[in-house]
C-alpha cells in the first residue's frame, strides 16, 4: 500500500471532464511527479488532495484514511502540506515570523496573529522555526521582511512554513516556476536534502523536465484528465503516448 492512494477519481465542471478515472499510488518516502500538457488536470487533482475540491466519484486515501469530506485545515493537521505555485506568505512579516505562524497552527489548530506574543511554548516554536529556516538555507535571512525577498527565497520560505508543520506528505505545485536556472538547481538540491534528512514523501507538479527527471522516483503523465502512463523516469523519456500527448500526434 502507498501512503497516498487515488482510485477511480472523476471530476467534472459542467461539460468538461477534468479528471477521468484517475488512479495513483504514491509510495512513502518517494518523489512522485505528475506531469502533462496545460489543462491535463494536474492542479485539479492536487486540489482534490487538499480539500479545495471534492471528486464526483472515487476515493483519495492518505495514510490509511479518507481525505474526502475533510476541510483543508483538517487535511493539513493530518500531515499534508502544500507549496503553491504563487508563494502564499505574509509579506509584512519577517521570515522567522512567517514560519512561526504555521508552527503555532500545527500545535493549537488555529493561526496566531502575533507570533511573538508571550504564550506557552513560544521558545520551542521559535526553535522549530529556526530549524526549518536552516533546512531551506534561509537562517541568515530570518529577520528580513518576506516582501523584500527574491522569488527564489520566497519559495524556500514557503517550504520552511510547510516543514515546520512536520508533514508526512509535501505537495509542490510548480516549485521552480519563474526561477532562473541557478535558483532552479538550488531548489532541486534543497528538495533532495529535505528528502534525505526528513524522509518526507513528495508529490511534484512541474513543467520543467530538468526538475522532474532530477527528482522523481516515479512519474504519472496526465492527458485530458486521464493517466496515460505511470512509470519510472527512464521509461517515460521518449514514450510514444507521452510524445503524442505533448506534440499532438503519434511518433513512430
Amino acid at each position: 500500500m502507498g501512503i497516498l492512494e487515488v482510485q477511480n477519481v472523476n471530476k467534472r465542471f459542467g461539460g468538461l471532464q477534468a479528471l477521468d478515472r484517475v488512479n495513483l499510488n504514491v509510495e512513502a518516502g518517494t518523489v512522485h511527479a505528475i506531469i502533462g500538457p496545460n489543462g491535463a488536470g494536474k492542479s485539479t487533482l492536487l486540489n482534490c488532495f487538499v480539500g479545495r475540491l471534492t471528486p464526483d466519484t472515487g476515493s483519495v486515501m492518505f495514510d490509511g484514511k479518507s481525505l474526502l469530506g475533510r476541510k483543508p485545515h483538517e487535511i493539513n493537521q493530518h500531515g499534508v502540506s502544500r507549496v503553491f505555485q504563487t508563494p502564499e506568505i505574509f509579506t509584512d512579516l519577517t521570515a522567522l515570523e512567517n514560519v512561526m505562524i504555521p508552527a503555532f497552527a500545527k500545535r493549537d489548530g488555529a493561526y496566531k496573529l502575533n507570533p511573538f506574543a508571550r504564550v506557552a511554548g513560544e521558545s520551542e516554536i521559535r526553535d522549530k522555526a529556526e530549524e526549518a529556516l536552516k533546512d531551506v538555507q534561509l537562517a541568515d535571512k530570518r529577520h528580513q521582511h518576506a516582501g523584500e525577498m527574491s522569488r527564489g527565497d520566497k519559495r524556500r520560505l514557503e517550504m520552511a512554513m510547510c516543514l515546520v508543520q512536520e508533514p508526512k506528505l509535501l505537495l509542490l505545485d510548480e516549485p521552480t516556476a519563474g526561477m532562473a536556472r541557478a535558483d532552479t538547481n538550488r531548489t532541486i538540491d534543497l528538495l533532495k536534502h529535505i528528502g534525505e534528512t526528513r524522509g518526507i514523501t513528495k508529490v511534484v507538479i512541474e513543467h520543467d523536465m530538468h526538475v522532474v527527471f532530477s527528482l522523481a522516483d516515479k512519474i504519472s503523465v496526465l492527458a485530458q484528465g486521464h493517466v496515460i502512463v505511470e512509470d519510472v523516469p527512464e521509461n517515460i523519456k521518449g514514450h510514444p503516448k507521452v510524445r503524442e500527448a505533448y506534440l499532438g500526434e503519434a511518433q513512430v
